[in-house]
């Protein structure tokens, strides 16, 4: 049976749970964290080494990939900004609130670093009902985004101006599912917080990346109009964990899985090779962050004592989430979803075999028993 507090937080979507006593700290490092194992569900296969891996130093993309930028690491332990923060929640309502894309990137980065470096408590903090933003880009609906030719932008930068704002809205989806879902850390673990802020890390990473290869085309973030779709799926999902994890990275972070490879082949061909690269390591980081999503879908629906494929189904359901492809099947089985989960039509024919085999135990029995019926007769 699930308490009642897990039927809240996951399923009836009740307000939240009282703050923990102002005297309850709950410290842990990453090294102590406790990830429940789960049952019959395959893993990527890097899981472990990603979440045990040392804090990524890669802030500049140099000649030939990324390169440490170790002034900047050092003053992240004791950046002002957080002087007042004694917790990984409060620095990511802090992220969350910063409007200028760059020192977004930049504190997201010095808040994990802090966290980790110095064992703070995940604690509890209130998430802004909207990330902070700045003047530019203008935000509008997805059909009023400019096409290449229009943009005055080259097909390149314009690409790249479209990920930079992926990776933007990422940092802040992952901050938001750190602090919204704060006051149930008792329920859904510290491990939980860990990896999402590991992933907005991750994400800031890849914002910085984009930034700079922006600037050296003569480009900047906000010169072309870009769409807030990203974060409506984002607040749709604002008081249900279950349907974050399936929103997000299940359904949004997946759609970069099948994006990358098909970025970085037009980028290729257009002739910008330094900038398919960027993409290409972008796109290989975004297996783990879905990975994580799956992991913790599972766990969740493990707790609700639910089937994660139907209650990922029923989710996108209830939310109105569409399923879009082409797939890319082969990363999508790496990070560990399972393919009749996105695709129906391998659902349809798993029902059909099932189906079948019922049919042709049924009709095994009727013909058992029409035999058996036609051995206890006299003969005519």
């Amino acid at each position: 049976m699930l308490s009642a507090a897990i039927h809240r937080v996951i399923i009836h979507r009740k307000p939240p749970l009282p703050q923990p006593p102002k005297h309850r700290r709950c410290f842990c490092s990453v090294t102590s964290i406790h990830y429940p194992p789960l049952r019959h569900q395959p893993q990527w296969s890097g899981l472990h080494n990603w979440r045990r891996s040392p804090l990524n130093r890669d802030r500049h993309w140099g000649p030939n990939g990324p390169i440490h930028e170790h002034n900047e690491i050092e003053l992240a332990p004791s950046s002002p900004v957080f002087s007042s923060c004694s917790s990984l929640a409060e620095m990511g309502s802090l992220v969350l609130s910063t409007a200028d894309p760059l020192a977004k990137a930049k504190l997201s980065h010095f808040a994990f670093a802090k966290w980790r470096r110095e064992g703070l408590q995940i604690g509890v903090s209130e998430a802004p009902s909207r990330p902070a933003r700045p003047d530019k880009p203008q935000l509008v609906s997805p059909k009023d985004i400019p096409p290449p030719k229009s943009s005055n932008l080259p097909l390149n930068a314009y690409m790249l101006h479209n990920l930079a704002h992926v990776e933007l809205n990422a940092i802040d989806l992952a901050w938001d599912t750190v602090v919204r879902f704060s006051p149930y850390m008792e329920l859904l673990g510290e491990g939980f917080f860990a990896d999402f802020a590991h992933v907005a890390d991750d994400e800031s990473r890849h914002f910085t990346w984009c930034s700079q290869r922006l600037g050296e085309l003569g480009f900047s973030y906000g010169d072309m109009p870009a769409h807030g779709v990203l974060w409506a799926e984002c607040e749709k999902s604002s008081s249900n964990v279950a349907a974050r994890l399936a929103c997000i990275p299940l359904v949004q972070e997946a759609r970069g899985l099948d994006a990358g490879p098909r970025l970085v082949n037009k980028l290729t061909g257009f002739g910008d090779h330094r900038t398919s690269n960027i993409v290409a390591k972008i796109a290989d980081e975004e297996v783990a962050h879905v990975a994580v999503g799956v992991y913790w879908f599972v766990s969740v629906c493990q707790k609700m004592g639910c089937t994660p494929g139907s209650a990922f189904a029923d989710i996108l359901k209830e939310y109105n989430v569409e399923l879009k492809g082409p797939f890319n099947h082969s990363a999508r089985e790496v990070a560990g979803i399972p393919r009749e989960w996105y695709d129906r039509s391998t659902a349809t024919k798993d029902e059909e075999n099932k189906l079948s085999e019922v049919y042709e135990r049924l009709a095994c029995i009727i013909s058992m028993e029409q035999e058996n019926s036609s051995m206890g007769r006299p003969p005519k």
